[in-house]
């Protein structure tokens, strides 16, 4: 009222620089106080979580990974292959499928960790 201006604060996230210590936008490329590039930051993946998810649903991992193309063939490779148990050759794919899709996911965790290609 009466030309009263209303103060709005915008909550600011930030980072720390990794050369110097100091605080700085979470959007800032180089640091103002040192002048070092400065790594983005990129989510962690949990390979524990990832295999617990591949014990849960064939290509669940995958998909907790980033990997929805791969998630996907993972499920529908294991959905043939449960449906192949009706022919026998099943009962050797499906428990084949289930275990590579439980490393895969935890292997595929551990390179995004160390910032490797996937």
């Amino acid at each position: 009222m009466g030309g009263q201006k209303e103060e709005v604060k915008v909550a600011k996230s930030t980072k720390f620089c990794q050369n110097c210590g100091e605080e700085i936008d979470a959007k800032a490329e180089i640091c103002p106080k040192c002048g070092v590039r400065v790594k983005p930051m990129r989510a962690l993946k949990s390979p524990g979580l990832a295999a617990v998810l591949s014990v849960l649903l064939i290509g669940l991992g995958q998909f907790y990974n980033g990997q929805i193309g791969k998630g996907f063939l993972f499920l529908i490779l294991g959905a043939i292959s449960a449906f192949l148990t009706t022919f026998v050759i099943g009962f050797i794919t499906t428990p084949i499928l289930y275990v590579w899709s439980i490393i895969d996911a935890y292997k595929t965790a551990k390179k995004i960790n160390a910032g490797e290609e996937v």
